[in-house]
């Protein structure tokens, strides 16, 4: 991920040589470490176990599974179970509500990162220490070294990033909960990271670290704007994001040409320090408002990256997994320039980079950086079934099972495994629901596919539905059919993101009273109660971030989930095995559902939702 820029000051000659001497120098070391780390990963992956357990000897959490002060990998894997967030609640609220006793780690819990994952409807809460910083800034530092390699010069430009905050909230014990991005644009290590070539961004803090969204956003394409020949690379943390950053662009080019061609910034910017960083890079150019009103006022926006900023080199977005629906979208607007995934981080813990950073986007592989943490891998297996293709992956484990995950260096290639983690933060044995498939390796140390968050039907953003969540979600909306009469037969649902921002669509058939007809504001009250009902990252994406559309239901036809089955059953499924998928992605599919819409329904207002856990703020309420 990028860092925040500083104002350039010029340099002399023979400075510039000695700091492109400097930086070469930088990148050698950088590749070295990466070599030595990946050649001898089994004995990182010891040290880094050793070094967790020492210093978390006298916890709480590693006296009550008895180990004892043990460090090493037997005992530890017969003593120490797998577990989920589920099996830690209970401590994470313990420390939440003010406890300073060392329960899961000997060093103070500093805060807690949100994770995009949820329980019970609510963001969980990951331990981080203030170390962490250090270590995740270590694995950013990874990231140009590699880049440059392949893509020479990036030093001699900038980068436009669109990289924005979130809301954070604080415990009850007074700990800030954010999500891992806002608290590193939050800290030290971000704001006040000595400048080099590779920091040098379009954007600067102040726009970044606003709060308002259409504030950072405007303001940091309007910097971007005014800096378009500079820019070589562009991007978001997710594919998603840099979409809608684009889309911005198309709804407001006319506001911002104009800014640029007097050299004043739009009133609506209302936030002085974001004021006066944009003056500092705005100035009278009517040149480049005319070029940017005659480009975007063109029909045709295919191409419009490449256009506009004629000197990008590749779009860094994440692209795996979810974000993969985002790619058509991408290749449109920007030409088929290369679309980089650079790196793998959760909350959790940051894993690894891409060393192969110009590879299709189906072929992204990560490098898990053996240094991070330490790393185990349970098997997973998938289930065919026709259409879907679903993994299996068991909620509890034997003892036998928890002791024969598999280590780092030990996985199979072409094998998939869910991860799990012990990290220097606090988390031991820790089930991270990522699905990876072995694609090859550097050295000693396996590359990464990512397949899969595990369980997940429905994602636009940051956000993940499971199957479970949205039964509830859907059984709560079909009590509003029952006083006409109308019942549900049967479900499925799709991510919508032919348009931005995209959202989620319900294809619902159901049984309805002829003699008595549902009025669409019914229809509309389902949709909102299935919005009601679904997790907090959801109702923020709505609402906060506006990063999802409005919910649609599509009522089909009888007999449509009927022709599903036989569509399935023509490719293979069982029909004494067939189940509904309650996600569908396959295009025939979709096209055969939307081919039988009979009526469709958009909730009509967004659902409720506020920073925080809701516990935290009936609390507060009680108080």
């Amino acid at each position: 991920m990028p860092e925040a820029p500083k104002e350039i000051v010029p340099y002399d000659h023979e400075k510039k040589v000695m700091e492109e001497y400097n930086m070469y120098e930088k990148n050698k070391k950088t590749l070295e470490f990466i070599e030595e780390v990946t050649e001898n990963a089994d004995q990182v992956q010891k040290r880094v176990l050793t070094e967790i357990l020492t210093r978390n000897a006298n916890v709480e959490y590693l006296h009550r599974h008895g180990l004892n002060g043990a460090t090493d990998r037997d005992t530890f894997k017969k003593l120490i179970p797998v577990i989920k967030y589920e099996d830690i609640q209970s401590d994470i609220t313990r420390i939440a509500n003010g406890d300073t006793s060392p329960i899961l780690s000997s060093h103070p819990i500093s805060e807690f990162l949100t994770s995009s994952g949820t329980s019970g409807g609510e963001r969980k809460l990951m331990p981080t220490i203030e170390e962490e910083l250090d270590r995740r800034c270590m694995l950013y530092s990874l990231l140009m070294p590699v880049m440059s390699q392949f893509v020479p010069g990036l030093d001699k430009g900038k980068g436009m990033y669109f990289l924005f905050i979130k809301s954070e909230s604080k415990t009850p014990g007074g700990l800030v909960a954010r999500p891992v991005l806002t608290s590193y644009y939050k800290s030290k290590h971000f704001k006040n990271r000595p400048f080099d070539s590779y920091t040098n961004y379009t954007s600067p803090n102040e726009s970044i670290l606003c709060s308002d969204s259409y504030q950072s956003m405007y303001s940091q394409m309007l910097c971007g704007l005014c800096q378009n020949n500079e820019v070589l690379r562009v991007g978001a943390v997710f594919a998603s994001g840099f979409i809608r950053a684009i889309k911005f662009l198309e709804k407001n080019w006319a506001l911002l040409a104009q800014d640029i061609r007097v050299g004043s910034l739009n009133p609506v910017i209302t936030d002085p320090e974001v004021r006066a960083a944009v003056m500092r890079i705005l100035k009278p150019d009517p040149q480049l408002a005319d070029f940017i009103e005659a480009e975007c006022s063109k029909d045709m926006w295919q191409g419009i990256i490449t256009r506009i900023w004629p000197n990008t080199k590749y779009i860094d977005v994440i692209v795996t997994g979810t974000m993969a629906q985002y790619i058509p979208t991408l290749d449109y607007y920007s030409n088929g320039l290369p679309l980089v995934c650079t790196m793998y981080a959760s909350s959790e813990c940051y894993f690894g980079v891409n060393l192969n950073p110009l590879c299709k986007p189906s072929e992204v592989s990560y490098t898990l950086i053996p240094s991070m943490g330490y790393f185990e891998f349970l098997p997973v297996q998938r289930n065919v079934n026709g259409v879907t293709n679903s993994i299996s992956m068991p909620k509890s484990l034997t003892e036998k099972e928890q002791q024969d995950l598999v280590e780092l260096t030990d996985v199979k290639l072409g094998h998939e495994y869910e991860l799990v983690i012990t990290t220097y933060a606090g988390l031991y044995r820790y089930r991270v629901g990522d699905v990876l498939r072995v694609a090859g390796f550097k050295n000693k140390a396996p590359q990464f596919n990512f397949v899969c968050r595990k369980n997940v039907v429905l994602s636009i953003d940051s956000d993940k539905t499971d199957e479970v969540e949205l039964q509830n979600a859907v059984k709560n909306a079909v009590s509003h059919l029952q006083p006409f009469g109308g019942t549900l037969l049967e479900y499925t649902s799709y991510a919508d993101t032919s348009v931005i921002p995209g959202h989620y669509v319900l294809f619902w058939e159901l049984s309805l009273n002829r003699s008595t007809s549902v009025p669409p504001s019914v229809f509309e009250d389902c949709c909102l109660t299935i919005e009601e009902s679904l997790n907090s990252v959801y109702r923020q994406g709505r609402v906060s971030d506006k990063s999802i559309g409005p919910l649609e239901i599509k009522v089909v036809e009888n007999g449509t989930f009927d022709k599903l089955m036989d569509y399935a059953i023509s490719l293979g499924a069982s029909i004494n095995q067939y189940k509904t998928p309650r996600c569908v992605k396959f295009a025939p599919i979709v096209e055969l559902l939307n081919s039988r819409v009979v009526s469709t329904y958009l909730s009509p207002k967004c659902p409720k939702w506020a920073p925080g856990h809701k516990q935290w703020c009936n609390a507060n309420e009680e108080r």
